[in-house]
């Protein structure tokens, strides 16, 4: 899809009388933005043929070597970084694209971000500048930005949410502390750390493409801000800085989220051995409870002529006493020690 841009907002050119987007056509001189979301080969030969700049390919813009995103050309620039974007629960990372000149901007993206939708309708408000193709960049690079900064603010949230979740986890609903409550059965508590697991997974896997998202923009904004110094304005340069360092503070604070992470990752073991442990615990007393009365049963079982309680008519019951006895003190004595 092929959206154009003047300082006034978007240029119907698409099925208009006027022809202006046929193939060969040049766009009118005001056209100063060209937006490309998930472009076919047609497309890019179109906008190639229509304004001389060369539209980079999918492939090429998913090079990661440093030289291949920050290229000169020979009238203007070729940038290329790794931008996430968000689908439901998940989120993914695709190439995202800008050639600068000195009169035209061309963006290509394979998904739909809130940035560019911000940036065109700020440009059809009048509020910011959009008469230049830096001007337009600059704009993006700032709502680019403030989009990362508010996943980062979301993940934070998150965080704090899971937190709670993981610190509270053996918090008792009841009166007595030592009953556990109904939904807090051994399938119950499984499939909550189950769960919790998951949740910070998925947020250590988003931040780890935030983090190549901030590393790609990182590169990109003192790269133009130094290489185009000439088709800057005064009022720009700064700009650029402020932009600088709103990457800068954010790296700082997605290095706090990572850290919460394996923080948080680390107590979720934690419980999960804990878990464990109980199960272990509870089966060794269970054989331990069970030794004594299979030792008299063991016992009493011997095929011997001369038992004492062979002949006593209470012999059986009074057996009977002893295991169950001998089951019990055992239950007692761990639950005296507390290892029950």
């Amino acid at each position: 899809m092929i959206k154009l841009h003047g300082p006034q907002g978007a240029v119907e050119t698409e099925a208009s009388s006027t022809g202006a987007d046929a193939p060969g056509t040049a766009y009118p001189p005001h056209v100063v933005w060209i937006d490309l979301e998930d472009p076919s080969a047609e497309e890019a030969q179109r906008v190639e043929a229509a304004t001389g700049i060369r539209v980079p390919s999918r492939k090429a813009l998913s090079e990661v070597e440093n030289s291949s995103r920050l290229r000169r050309l020979k009238h203007g620039f070729s940038l290329s970084t790794p931008m996430i974007t968000f689908d439901k629960l998940d989120s993914q990372l695709k190439p995202l694209g800008f050639v600068l000149t000195k009169d035209r901007l061309v963006t290509v993206r394979f998904h739909d971000l809130r940035a560019f939708a911000e940036v065109r309708k700020r440009i059809d408000e009048g509020d910011g500048p959009g008469t230049t193709s830096t001007e337009i960049f600059l704009l993006l690079m700032e709502e680019l930005v403030d989009s990362l900064a508010d996943a980062l603010e979301e993940m934070g949230a998150d965080l704090d949410s899971l937190s709670t979740r993981i610190f509270d986890f053996d918090v008792r609903s009841t009166a007595a502390g030592d009953v556990r409550p109904p939904n807090q059965t051994p399938r119950r508590r499984d499939l909550a750390l189950r769960r919790i697991l998951r949740g910070i997974g998925r947020r250590g896997k988003a931040l780890g493409k935030i983090r190549s998202s901030l590393l790609g923009l990182e590169r990109i904004v003192p790269f133009v801000a130094n290489e185009c110094e000439q088709m800057l304005g005064e009022e720009q340069v700064p700009r650029f800085e402020a932009v600088r360092r709103d990457i800068a503070s954010l790296d700082e604070f997605e290095i706090r989220l990572s850290e919460n992470v394996q923080f948080l990752l680390d107590a979720t073991l934690g419980l999960i051995s804990i878990e464990q442990n109980n199960t272990f615990r509870v089966l060794t007393v269970a054989s331990v409870v069970g030794i004594p009365p299979t030792l008299i049963a063991s016992m009493y079982g011997m095929n011997f002529k001369h038992i004492p309680e062979l002949e006593w008519a209470y012999g059986y019951p009074y057996g009977l006493a002893l295991i169950l006895i001998s089951a019990i003190i055992p239950i007692v004595f761990f639950r005296i020690r507390g290892w029950l």
